[in-house]
């Protein structure tokens, strides 16, 4: 039998059949407008064999707006990359090239 990973927060047990417990972790994290996000746009070697890559950190949301964000950037870019931990990774210096397109929707961008 699977153990549940996320604890329990408050009441230990109930015996009350339609009690919900209260659990760590549910809260979804909800998008910021593109107004209001402040994205970091940097350039990575370490870890990565020499190869350079563009690294956009600092993006407030869901895993899913995380996902389509980095697609509209790998498609306009014409490359590969990945989106995992609240990063988007797109293969190639790019910098330049991707802080005018978060610009051009709506972002706050710094290159670093």
């Amino acid at each position: 039998m699977a153990k549940n990973k996320t604890k329990r927060i408050g009441v230990v047990y109930s015996t009350d059949p339609d009690y919900d417990y209260d659990m760590e972790g549910d809260e979804e994290v909800e998008t910021l407008p593109p107004a209001q996000q402040k994205l970091r746009v940097s350039l990575d070697k370490k870890q990565r064999k020499g190869k350079q890559v563009s690294l956009v950190t600092g993006f407030v949301g869901t895993d899913e707006d995380l996902k389509s964000l980095a697609k509209t950037l790998k498609s306009k870019c014409g490359v590969g990359g990945s989106s995992k931990d609240g990063d988007i990774i797109i293969q190639g210096d790019f910098r330049s090239k991707i802080a005018g397109i978060l610009e051009g929707l709506g972002y706050k961008v710094k290159t670093i």
